[in-house]
Order: C-alpha cells, then structure tokens, then sequence
C-alpha cells in the first residue's frame, strides 16, 4: 500500500517517518521523499494515527489524488535539482511528464490551479536555492554554477539570480561570509 506525505523534503523527515511507521508497528518497504510503501493493508484507525503523528512533526498525510499529484510533481522538481548530480539534458517539461507518466499540459493546469504559480516558477525558485548552495558550500565560479543548472550564460543566472532574490550572486557570497566570519568572532 502507497501513502503520499506532503512536506517530506529531506533525509530528516524521511528518518522521522520511519520512526512513526515503527512505532505503530507497520512494517514498510520504502520510504522516499514524499511516499511510503507499508507492506500490509492498514486500518482507518492507523492511518488516523499515523496521519496526527506526522502533523506533530510538520508533514501532513495527503488524501485526495489532486493533492498527491501535485506532491509527485515536487518531489521530481526536487530530486532533479537537489538530488541528483546532473540536470537532465531533456526539457524540464518532457522530463517531468516522463517521469509521471502523464500529459505535461495537464500536470502543469492542476499544479497553476493548486498552487498558485506555474510549475516553470516553482522550479526557477528551486534552481536558485541550488545556487545559493553552490555559492556558499562550493568552490565553483559562477560561470560553473550556470553551465552546471544548465542556463545560458552566468548574466542569465546573475538575472534570474536577482530577480528571484533581490540581490545579486557577488552580493549575497559576500553578505554570508561577513556573516560566517562575524560568528567566528563571537
């Protein structure tokens, strides 16, 4: 049996969630981001439990299938960004349908629909956060960081970079270091 948990984003919330699952003694295949597989049928009363548990730790149990199909789409935005070494070579709109397995035009009207943005801005705002990792945890260049999110040139980044933001990316490396060296210092 499959479940989607909406808000599991991290290595962290997939360790909490197996720890819900063993403590109700359900015993489970896999947990990923965003998904469990329990080997056994559940109870409405577990999956109540198992649902109020979670909502203790800021993940949340999705019921209806809108909701897991947009939870899906996040998950593969996040995995392709943040997870995964390289960026698929295909458009991020044939890549997300091909992953789902369903017509891009549908998965991006029910995402615009739910959630407000398009799933274009949903991931330039992911692609940013990757870049403000790559900024502060890395040694590569700017231009590394564009050719590496695959944009066009590290002006394009630069502008996406500020416009998402407000700052540019010199400023904002800048901006953390005087903040990492001022906490050296206390």
């Amino acid at each position: 049996m499959k479940l989607f948990i909406k808000y599991m984003v991290s290595l962290r919330c997939k360790m909490m969630v197996k720890e819900e699952l063993r403590e109700l003694g359900l015993n489970y295949v896999i947990v990923d981001l965003g998904m469990i597989e329990i080997l056994e049928d559940i109870t409405q009363e577990q999956r109540e439990q198992l649902g109020r548990n979670l909502l203790k730790s800021g993940l949340e149990l999705l019921e209806d299938k809108k909701s897991i199909l947009i939870e899906k789409i996040k998950i593969v935005i996040t995995e392709m960004i943040h997870y995964s070494d390289e960026l698929p070579k295909v458009n991020y709109s044939d890549y997300i349908s091909q992953k789902l397995d369903y017509d891009y035009t549908y998965l991006a009207n029910i995402f615009s629909e739910v959630k407000g943005i398009t799933i274009q801005q949903y991931i330039i705002i992911h692609k940013i956060e990757k870049v403000k990792e790559l900024i502060l945890y890395d040694d590569l260049s700017l231009s590394e960081i564009s050719y590496k999110l695959h944009y066009s040139s590290p002006a394009h980044l630069s502008n996406q970079f500020k416009k998402v933001t407000g700052l540019t990316p010199s400023f904002y490396k800048k901006m953390k270091q005087k903040r990492n060296k001022n906490l050296e210092n206390m």
